[in-house]
């Protein structure tokens, strides 16, 4: 969803994927892309890994790298104002929140231990270029915090757009859009449903899945 969402990023762009993970974002972005380099940032070790081993099987050595570091340390490594596009699935939880028998790998994917909104946001406005976009992927529960971390670092919230499980749930996750130095203006767009009454996915869910 967030690769469709971001699918706009224009030709030949420079793009770093802050929290890569396993790379699934960044792979998809080559596809659906013509951007020109893609680079991802993930803090974990064995999980950097693996996102090596999917970028070698899906040849994709020459336009998406990974480096094995904080998020924080971003401004560190690469010069101010040098992306033209960020994508981001950054944990969705506070820290102290929700369910936390998870192991260490999982309680750094979900909870915010490692980074918040707000160093996304903060790093964020740091590596991209004037008039150029974040895109994330997050809660709804979390709106507030967004787009409050976003206008503190001068990235203005431009498109959102709320993903509902089915048309009678409330929604479960929001697609945002931040743009660098922009005026005020801020698109909702029509709600993405995920699944028919009869649990098949929609036709749009179907269109973005490629099938």
């Amino acid at each position: 969803m967030l690769t469709d969402f971001a699918k706009e990023i224009k030709k030949e762009s420079k793009v770093l994927d802050l929290g890569t993970g396993t790379g699934i974002i960044s792979i998809l972005l080559c596809e659906k892309t013509s951007l020109k380099k893609i680079i991802g940032v993930e803090i974990q070790k064995e999980v950097y890994e693996m996102a090596k081993k999917s970028i070698k099987l899906n040849n994709l050595e020459n336009k998406f790298e990974i480096i094995n570091e904080d998020i924080k340390n971003t401004p560190n490594i690469f010069c101010n104002n040098s992306f033209d596009a960020i994508v981001t699935n950054p944990p969705y939880k506070k820290i102290n929140t929700g369910l936390v028998n998870d192991n260490e790998k999982q309680l750094i994917s979900r909870h915010e231990i490692k980074c918040n909104i707000e160093d996304i946001a903060e790093v964020s406005s740091k590596m991209l270029n004037s008039n150029c976009s974040v895109y994330m992927v997050h809660r709804p529960d979390r709106l507030v915090d967004i787009v409050q971390a976003f206008k503190k670092y001068n990235l203005e919230p431009k498109k959102i757009r709320f993903v509902y499980p089915k048309v009678d749930k409330e929604p479960n996750l929001i697609l945002i859009k931040a743009t660098k130095g922009a005026n005020s203006f801020l698109k909702v767009e029509k709600p993405l449903i995920i699944y028919n009454k009869d649990g098949s996915y929609t036709e749009e869910v179907l269109k973005i899945y490629n099938k």
